[in-house]
């Protein structure tokens, strides 16, 4: 015969030994999870500090390319006043005033999303703004034939402020090659290269120097 009070005392241990497992087994669980929940936390503020950094360098783009639209829009502004005094002195420099009414024509034409700015594109932007820049430079060559037209002071001040934007050109074109560097310089950084492809964060290009702008143009009267 089996001894009662034997089964009965090793019933209650296993019971205690199953929970005193279950417990265990729960609380390795929780710190699995917790773990698991910290490693996620962590790549969470990751990615959310290298994402906001990006918008920010990003938006500075933008901003940095208003300014450069800007800057082109007040030149482009003046040159209708300015073709028309020329005019009044020269109206028979027919080409010339044409080729600058024609030239401002297509780079008030080229405009640029910022936001999906390629390199061709700024390409052919820069392309149409230097066509513009050349028929003024000719234009300017025009005036010198035509002194009683330099001393009009209508003239003079069109010139002064024409000559005040091309440096605000030069400076805001040069300040956004600096700000599109800092911002592509970020998302091609490793580890930033891995959130800036996940989140579809992209180079933007830069203005490039002229050809020949290293050399002050040569006029011959």
């Amino acid at each position: 015969m089996s001894n009662p009070s034997f089964s009965n005392n090793q019933q209650p241990n296993n019971i205690g030994s199953n929970n005193q497992a279950h417990t265990r087994n729960r609380k390795g669980r929780s710190s699995t999870l917790i773990v698991i929940l910290m490693i996620v936390a962590l790549i969470a503020i990751f990615f959310i500090k290298r994402y906001n950094k990006m918008v920010n360098l990003q938006e500075a783009v933008n901003t940095s390319w208003s300014q450069v639209e800007n800057q082109y829009q007040r030149r482009t502004d003046l040159i209708p006043n300015l073709v028309e005094t020329v005019k009044g002195y020269a109206s028979h420099e027919k080409e010339t005033l044409e080729g600058v009414i024609e030239a401002r024509s297509k780079a008030t034409a080229n405009t640029i999303d910022p936001s999906k700015m390629t390199e061709e594109q700024l390409a052919n932007f820069q392309a149409t703004q230097d066509q513009l820049t050349n028929a003024l430079g000719r234009l300017m060559v025009v005036v010198e034939r035509y002194p009683e037209l330099k001393a009009d002071e209508n003239f003079r001040q069109l010139q002064a402020q024409l000559e005040g934007t091309e440096n605000r050109i030069a400076v805001a074109r040069m300040d956004f090659n600096n700000v599109a560097k800092e911002y592509n310089t970020n998302i091609r950084r490793f580890p930033n290269n891995i959130a800036a492809g996940i989140f579809g964060f992209k180079t933007r290009p830069y203005f490039k120097a002229t050809e020949g702008a290293e050399k002050a143009p040569e006029v011959k009267f």
